[in-house]
Formats: C-alpha cells, sequence, structure tokens
C-alpha cells in the first residue's frame, strides 16, 4: 500500500511543489466601476483627526517673550562674566566638582567645504597636519575659510610621531619613530601650491633618533616650496635640533621668511611643562642662532598662559626674549588635551591677554598677538603678512626712496 506525501502550504496559500518554483498569490480583476466625472456639493469633506489645541489662563497670565530678552538686572561687570564655572558630575557618591569651559574658549564643529578639501589633499598625499595631531581647537576657523587665500593650515613634517613627551601636548610619541619620507618635500610643495596661499606655517615633531634632528629634510622642504611658488611665505617652527646650532643654520639659510622655535612656558616652569630634553635657555640659545645666522631673518615664540605663572616670571621670560632679539611673540590659553596631560591652573580672561599684549609692545616686540584662542601658528598670513611682513617691505621701500632723493639732491648740487 502506498502512503501519499503530505501537502504542504507556502505562505502565499499555494501547495508546495518544488523549490524551484516560485509562487506568487492568484490576481483577480476588480470589477469596472462607472462614476461621475464631477463631484456633487453635498458630499461632506472628511474631517481632519487632529487634537484640538487650547492654551492655559496659567500660560497666558505668564511671562511674555520680552520679559526673556529684556531684564531689569544691570549687566555683569567683566569680572564676574569671566568668573570660572563648576559643575558636579559623576554618579551619587563619587561626584567630581570640574570647571566648565568659559564661553570666549567654545568653538564651532569643522565643517565647509574649504575644510574638506584640504583635508582630502592632506590624505592623499600622506601628509600630517599639527592642527588633527595637537587637536587645535581652531581647526575650524582656520581650514574652514571662505576661499584658498583665506584658510591655513599648518604642515607637520617627518610623520606624527615625536620622539619627545611634553605634558601639555598629544601628539604621539615614540622611542623609534618610522623613518622619514623622501618625497614629503615634494609632496608637501605640491599641496600649498595646489591650495594658492599666501602664507604657509611647516612645523615638526622632534626626531632626536635622527643625527641631524631633521634639519636637512626641513630646509629641502623650503627650497622644493620656494621653487614652486616664489611668492608664498613661509614659516617655520622647528625644535630645538638638541641644541646642536649648526643645524639652526641649516634650516635658517633656506630661503624661509620667519624663523618659529617655542620656549612654550616661563623658564621656573619649563621642567614640569616640557620633555626633560627640552630647556628654557637651549630654546633661547635657538633663537638667538638663527638671528645670528641672517640677522634680517623675523624670529618668533610662542608661550602658554594658564599653567600656574606669576606676573615676575612672565615679566623675565620677555626680558629674556628681547635680549635674544626676538622679533615676536604670541599668547595663547593652555587647553588639557587629554585626562593623561597636565591639567589647566586657571583660565586666563581675555583682559589680562590684552594687557601683556601692551606689555610686550611696550618692551619692544615687532608683533604681539595675544588672546584665549591665539596659538603659534592661529591666522598666520593675516597677522604676519598685515602687520610685520608689510611693515618691513615698506620700511626698506622707504630707505630705497630716501637713497635715491639723495642722489638726486647731489647730482642737483653738481649741475
Amino acid at each position: 500500500m502506498s502512503t501519499i506525501a503530505p501537502r504542504r502550504v507556502c505562505i502565499n496559500g499555494q501547495i508546495w511543489q518544488s523549490p524551484f518554483k516560485v509562487f506568487l498569490p492568484s490576481y483577480t480583476p476588480p470589477r469596472s466601476s462607472r462614476s461621475f466625472a464631477t463631484t456633487t456639493d453635498d458630499l461632506t469633506p472628511p474631517k481632519p483627526r487632529t487634537r484640538p489645541t487650547s492654551f492655559a489662563d496659567k500660560l497666558n497670565a505668564g511671562p511674555a517673550f520680552s520679559d526673556f530678552v529684556w531684564g531689569d538686572d544691570a549687566p555683569l561687570k567683566p569680572s564676574e562674566a569671566y568668573e570660572l564655572k563648576t559643575a558636579l558630575v559623576g554618579p551619587k557618591g563619587k561626584k567630581k566638582e570640574i570647571t566648565r569651559l568659559p564661553s570666549w574658549l567654545k568653538t564651532p564643529i569643522p565643517d565647509g567645504s574649504s575644510y574638506k578639501k584640504i583635508k582630502n589633499d592632506l590624505r592623499g598625499l600622506n601628509l600630517h597636519t599639527v592642527c588633527e595631531e595637537a587637536r587645535c581647537p581652531n581647526i575650524s576657523d582656520c581650514w574652514g575659510g571662505g576661499n584658498k587665500a583665506a584658510a591655513t593650515a599648518t604642515i607637520m613634517l617627518m610623520g606624527d610621531t615625536c620622539t619627545r613627551g611634553c605634558r601639555f601636548c598629544s601628539v604621539k610619541t615614540s622611542k623609534a619613530p618610522q623613518p622619514l619620507d623622501p618625497h614629503e618635500p615634494e609632496h608637501t610643495a605640491e599641496a600649498l601650491s595646489r591650495w594658492g596661499l599666501g602664507y604657509v606655517v611647516l612645523t615638526s615633531v622632534d626626531r632626536d633618533d635622527l643625527a641631524d634632528g631633521g634639519a636637512h629634510h626641513f630646509a629641502e622642504t623650503v627650497r622644493k616650496i620656494k621653487s614652486k611658488a616664489p611668492s608664498i611665505l613661509v614659516e617655520c617652527l622647528t625644535s630645538d635640533y638638541a641644541g646642536d646650532l649648526a643645524m639652526v643654520k641649516v634650516v635658517a639659510t633656506s630661503g624661509l621668511d620667519v624663523y618659529a622655535h617655542n620656549i612654550e612656558t616661563v623658564e621656573a616652569l619649563t621642567p614640569q611643562v616640557r620633555d626633560r630634553r627640552a630647556t628654557f635657555r637651549q630654546s633661547l640659545s635657538v633663537l638667538k642662532a638663527a638671528k645670528e645666522a641672517k640677522p634680517d631673518l623675523i624670529t618668533k615664540t610662542s608661550i602658554m598662559l594658564g599653567l600656574g605663572e606669576t606676573e615676575e616670571q612672565l615679566w623675565h621670560a620677555l626680558r629674556e626674549l628681547r635680549k635674544n632679539d626676538v622679533d615676536v611673540v604670541t599668547f595663547g590659553q593652555y587647553m588639557r588635551p587629554t585626562k593623561r596631560h597636565m591639567p589647566v591652573h586657571e583660565y586666563v580672561t581675555p583682559d589680562v591677554f590684552e594687557t601683556w599684549r601692551v606689555r610686550a609692545l611696550d618692551l619692544g616686540f615687532l608683533y604681539v598677538a595675544s588672546g584665549p584662542l591665539v596659538r603659534s601658528s592661529y591666522k598666520a598670513g593675516e597677522a604676519f603678512i598685515e602687520n610685520v611682513l608689510k611693515k618691513r617691505s615698506a620700511g626698506r621701500a622707504e630707505t630705497v626712496n630716501a637713497e635715491i632723493a639723495g642722489d638726486i639732491k647731489v647730482d642737483a648740487s653738481t649741475i
């Protein structure tokens, strides 16, 4: 007696026969119906299914919009407005008091076509920037310029890994970084000529693993840039080359326009802030050697505030800089990159930054940039082209005109 295989029914109701067949539900054509082409007026439109809204008397009698905009209270004093705000965060029983970031230190999220283009060019040419590696808060402002001429970026040469470990810096550290890229000078020059910038800043990590500290690599990059775009003004923010002043001379005579090296903080705090291989006196010797190698070269340094420095210590640092003929100094607020780095001692108010700008100018500095968000290379093109390099070129033009006028007078007396 043969057995009958059970029939299986598919999801759509059809009898299952083979896994290689696809069953579709049966299609029944709708019955045709005829209607008028126009509607009649007696048909009532459907009512929308919305809940009725009404204002409570409490809201109607409450404050108006103008009450939030205008108030009877007098405006806060600057000292009160700049006062640090604190907040308690964390689970119950383990709350910690933290200092909230002041409003003048908050920056927008990076975005925009200029920012995206610069980032794509950097990744395509395998280049690094200190803007990204050091987590600079001004990356949105600098990279997000309205056009290429307004945007600035600081190229970081010789890789993204430093051989030193300063307590304020978030750049990666290692005793044996990757070897130098021999094509980096050419790629850097190509990227900068493509962007069409008028002022560029080159910096680098410390490479104590190299015999020359990377000085020749730095100088070759400057020469490549000048050959591709002679009109570009180049600033080099270098390391101290472990005190080898011969390497400082190599970079200073490479054709750059501004030689920068940061002392970072006052002399008393240097051992706690910087790597043990970097000293205050060694940095001063680097700036002095660069000026001696090329007397008309502009030398520049930067100081972070908010690390616990005193006024007396800051005065001492500025006087030492002037003794070594440093032309430009910038003041900026130290901002803690991560919890692994040294904490912020205080948030310096904009009024204090302005005070130190005036004091530095009174000491004889050629130009001073001072503000909470000012960094060594922040808005470099605007600051230097308008305030330093143009002034110097104008002074040379006046000297030339005076010499020409003197020659004309001498020639007239001989007639």
